[in-house]
């Protein structure tokens, strides 16, 4: 649900704005007013950039403290398999040493410039390692050597060719001689003396400027002074860490400070300050107590129509599962539903059915109950959200009848309960009928929503729209299914059809005249007709992508039969293992995309557009301190 919230505004003398501030973001609960922009704020755009300069630098330690932390964990375990019972290595953890905001500049300026030099080293390296490959072909020859041979009168050509095409002769003539054969292709050279013209049916190779062991020495020496240099970051980001991560904090609070300040209105030149913002129904009696106590003026005022009012959801244990979906595409506005928890029941469903094997859904199970425990705190909410995942892929895997591609339905064992698995047509039927009271669902939200927002007339139409939908279903789709309806009830029907459609076709705009009514109401009637039938075929997916993974998780099981079938009984388990364990973790990998993207898919286009969701909501962002 969408929190309610509370418009104020506040009114200070000028000399007691400060501590005013202060208290404020002690409260942490106000959602500052934002009506003036900051992009040409010279102090706000230099505190960004010092944020993201900070920030940058600390992305780049962390991530080589948790490559230390990963070499040291697996140096851990190799010991502890050499010497059982050796758990001497802890992982790395940044020291708790705390710098000045100044010490912290200069070290940050230490942090680029070694990372600058860190990086002209290796590009440098990898120039040079370049150019030792390419005359590695030549040997560990002296370059000194081929200047001595010029110095007296002599050239030295560097040539290659193809095997087939070297020919002899050149060795009495140009004195060739062969330094390299490699994959069929001979790299020779030539000494003679300087004028003599060489008729050679060869390529020139490029003379190397550097004898192969000078380069190679200059390799290595680079590649030590990247190490120390790598070193160095390292012993750093383990003793200071902390302390720029402090810096950034304190950059943060000045930011939001800095920020609280340009929206502050001045009036009776610059005597009084004026602030508006936004508290949550559930603060605004804290807040009121403790400004009031401090003699501070506070107003709550009206909200206007146009009022940017701030957003913050308020969801139970499991729906708060599904707010990054829905924050993902957009929040919605303060008028509308927290689509959260209206949609989260349905995406669970869609998950399941598209991913559709219960073997598989197991794993998840397992993975999230094994993971959750290991994980930062961050990731555990995503851990049990796979784990609702899995069990809803369970279930749908297991009345579909497909585990791990098998099909349970004809094991022998399972032939009394034959008849209470979902085939296949079912499955298409159902993924047709799950979109149909889905879509019917969103109108209903959309027809709640108007209700709310404008009044009952005004949501008479999209009431009506539902009732003539689900009547003509009763009447033309439920005898598909061998449905009787008896006459009276039939008539009943028909008569909803008409009366509803009569609201839509002449009440569907109030205030307005019939003939704009029914005009509107025609194109109403095209618009939802068409859409209708092209949403619920959307549906047809949930099936599709099912049917898909089941199918490929058995083509694997048939490769690791059939292809192993003339095999050694006693050797032929190793192939079977490895053909089922790559070919089911490529199709769990696909699958599991597929099984997110869709029912994203049908959640943000049949469902949003059918339930007039508009979004556009700012997110709520307390003015606290960090």
């Amino acid at each position: 649900m969408i929190v309610k919230m509370n418009k104020y505004v506040w009114l200070v003398y000028h000399k007691e704005y400060a501590a005013f501030l202060e208290r404020l973001r002690a409260l942490g609960v106000v959602h500052v007013k934002r009506s003036r922009p900051t992009q040409d704020h010279p102090v706000i755009q230099g505190l960004k950039t010092e944020d993201r300069r900070i920030k940058t630098q600390l992305d780049y330690l962390n991530g080589l403290l948790d490559a230390e932390d990963a070499k040291l964990k697996a140096d851990k375990k190799s010991r502890r398999e050499a010497v059982p019972g050796n758990d001497a290595i802890k992982p790395v953890e940044a020291e708790k040493i705390l710098f000045s905001r100044a010490e912290c500049e200069i070290l940050l300026g230490r942090i680029e410039d070694m990372r600058e030099k860190s990086n002209k080293i290796q590009s440098s390296l990898l120039s040079r390692e370049k150019e030792r490959d390419a005359i590695a072909v030549w040997g560990d020859f002296s370059y000194s050597n081929l200047v001595h041979l010029r110095s007296a009168g002599y050239n030295v050509e560097f040539y290659t060719c193809p095997l087939s095409h070297y020919d002899e002769s050149w060795e009495a003539d140009y004195n060739a001689v062969v330094i390299n054969t490699v994959l069929s292709v001979v790299y020779f050279i030539t000494i003679t003396p300087s004028g003599l013209e060489l008729s050679i049916n060869a390529d020139k190779a490029k003379m190397p400027l550097k004898d192969y062991r000078r380069l190679c020495d200059e390799i290595e020496q680079e590649g030590k002074n990247k190490e120390e240099i790598d070193t160095r970051l390292l012993e750093i980001a383990q003793k200071n860490y902390h302390s720029l991560k402090n810096m950034r904090t304190e950059v943060e609070n000045e930011l939001t400070w800095h920020d609280a300040l340009v929206q502050t209105v001045h009036g009776a030149d610059d005597k009084w300050m004026l602030l508006e913002g936004w508290v949550p129904d559930d603060k605004t009696a804290e807040m009121e107590k403790s400004l009031r106590d401090s003699g501070y003026f506070y107003l709550k005022m009206d909200i206007a129509e146009d009022d940017a009012i701030p957003i913050a959801l308020r969801n139970n244990k499991f729906t708060r599962l599904f707010e990054p979906i829905t924050r993902l595409y957009s929040l919605p506005n303060y008028k509308e539903f927290d689509p959260t928890p209206l949609f989260a029941p349905f995406f669970m469903l869609f998950f399941g059915l598209c991913l559709g094997d219960g073997g598989y859904g197991l794993l998840l199970i397992l993975a999230a109950v094994i993971l959750k425990p290991k994980v930062g705190e961050s990731i555990k909410s995503i851990m049990t959200l796979v784990l609702y995942f899995g069990i809803t892929t369970l279930v749908v895997g297991t009345l579909t009848g497909t585990f791990f591609g098998f099909s349970i339905m004809e094991v022998e064992a399972l032939s009394s309960i034959r008849n209470y698995f979902i085939t296949t047509d079912n499955l298409m039927i159902i993924s047709l009928v799950i979109g149909f009271f889905h879509v019917i669902y969103a109108k209903f939200i959309a027809a709640l929503k108007i209700k709310i927002q404008r009044g009952f007339k005004y949501s008479l139409s999209a009431f009506a729209w539902i009732f003539v939908i689900l009547a003509f279903a009763c009447i033309f789709v439920l005898p598909m299914a061998d449905i009787r309806l008896s006459g009276p009830v039939e008539y009943i029907l028909y008569g909803i059809i008409i009366l509803c459609g009569a609201i839509v076709l002449f009440y569907n705009t109030p205030g307005k005249n019939i003939f704009f009514n029914f005009g509107s109401g025609l194109w109403a009637a095209y618009n939802t007709v068409s859409g209708l039938v092209g949403d619920v075929l959307s549906y047809i997916r949930l099936y599709a992508i099912g049917l898909t993974s089941a199918l490929l998780g058995g083509v694997f099981n048939s490769m690791a039969i059939d292809m192993t079938a003339s095999m050694n009984p006693f050797v032929r388990w190793l192939p079977m293992l490895l053909i089922l364990l790559v070919g089911h973790a490529l199709n769990i990998g696909l699958s599991l995309i597929s099984s997110l993207v869709h029912p994203l898919r049908l959640t943000y286009v049949e469902y949003y557009k059918n339930s007039e969701f508009e979004g556009g909501g700012l997110d709520y962002k307390p003015f606290k301190k960090i």
